[in-house]
């Protein structure tokens, strides 16, 4: 037998038959490849908020916070051959878990952000360093608990939280990921009634300023009420795979764990998805406006400065004292000839 297939062989270890290698091939090359897939999606979200500078509000700096918990979340999918148990494998567990988790805390802020913002009609600039404390310290908390515990180790397809602590499993991630869905899915609804009432409606004096905001914040959750739904779809197979195991732990099902491969690693992809369905993104990456935002970013480098207006005087040329500089150092001066007539246009 040569060594490429021992390779296979030794890298099948959430299979229990060895003569069936070919699934876990399958199953390896397809979490490559949706997680390569998450990856560009990602990539081309960071592209386009640099390209576009969509990271000076609050909202676009915590898409852009997003899509980098995204990023690395998807990196870890696309990690090599599955590990045996140990430090490698160990840190594979703990980087998805955490990644998984700050991704999942930074779509709830979204949506506390917005909820905020338009049915509390509250700013939230104050909070951002609460939300960046939150959407890195938490998941920090929740990915090293099994670390400490000594739970992690192959678990599938990657490694994660073993088959021998099921209730971790759910405690540390299913559970509280539906829990969130749900509230977020609540959330949604109260903001979109509250803004089609708002819409609706008239109240007293128009105020151009509040019908803009009113109007901008309906905008700003067209796209962003998906991303509950979208984080409930790709979750979906990988519960129903987790609930196979912990109910038949030594007899893993081949077309699950091929769903589960299939749709878990697909959260970059998802965001991707839901950023593209802002229509004022596609309007700004016509050909034309891709070239102007590329000679904006990489040619432009004019600067424009505030003009502050001094004193001004006007001399015949010839007649002023170089030694008069010092002395009027913010009156500008302008020279005439004596022929030129300075008409008095009125006040």
């Amino acid at each position: 037998m040569d060594s490429r297939n021992l390779s296979n062989q030794s890298s099948c270890v959430f299979f229990n038959s060895l003569s069936e290698d070919y699934r876990c091939v399958v199953i390896l090359s397809v979490k490559r490849a949706t997680g390569t897939f998450s990856l560009l999606g990602c990539v081309f979200m960071l592209f386009v908020i640099w390209l576009l500078r969509r990271y000076h509000s609050p909202a676009q700096k915590m898409i852009l916070s997003l899509t980098v918990a995204a990023f690395f979340d998807s990196a870890a999918y696309v990690m090599g051959e599955t590990h045996p148990e140990g430090s490698l494998c160990d840190f594979q567990a703990w980087w998805l878990t955490y990644f998984d988790w700050c991704a999942l805390a930074w779509v709830c802020l979204i949506t506390l952000n917005l909820y905020l913002n338009l049915v509390r009609e509250m700013s939230t600039e104050r909070f951002e360093k609460f939300y960046h404390l939150v959407a890195w310290g938490v998941p920090l908390v929740m990915a090293s608990l099994p670390l400490l515990k000594g739970y992690y180790g192959p678990a599938g397809a990657w490694c994660w939280i073993t088959d021998g602590h099921v209730a971790w499993r759910f405690g540390i991630w299913y559970v509280p990921l539906f829990g969130l869905i749900f509230i977020m899915i609540c959330c949604y609804a109260r903001i979109i009634c509250v803004a089609n009432n708002r819409m609706q409606s008239w109240r007293g004096t128009f105020n151009p300023e509040r019908e803009r905001r009113k109007v901008s914040l309906a905008e700003e959750i067209k796209p962003l009420k998906w991303y509950p739904s979208v984080y409930l779809l790709v979750s979906i197979f990988p519960l129903v795979n987790r609930l196979h195991n912990a109910s038949y732990p030594k007899d893993p099902s081949f077309p699950l764990t091929l769903l589960h491969v299939l749709s878990a690693p697909l959260h970059g992809l998802a965001n991707a998805f839901v950023f593209g369905l802002d229509r004022d993104w596609w309007s700004l990456l016509s050909p034309t406006g891709l070239q102007l935002a590329l000679q904006s970013r990489l040619c432009d480098r004019t600067r424009i400065g505030e003009y502050y207006p001094g004193a001004v005087r006007y001399t015949q040329a010839g007649l002023i004292d170089p030694s008069d500089d010092d002395d009027d150092n913010d009156t500008n001066v302008l020279f005439y000839s004596p022929d030129m007539t300075l008409k008095d246009r009125g006040p």
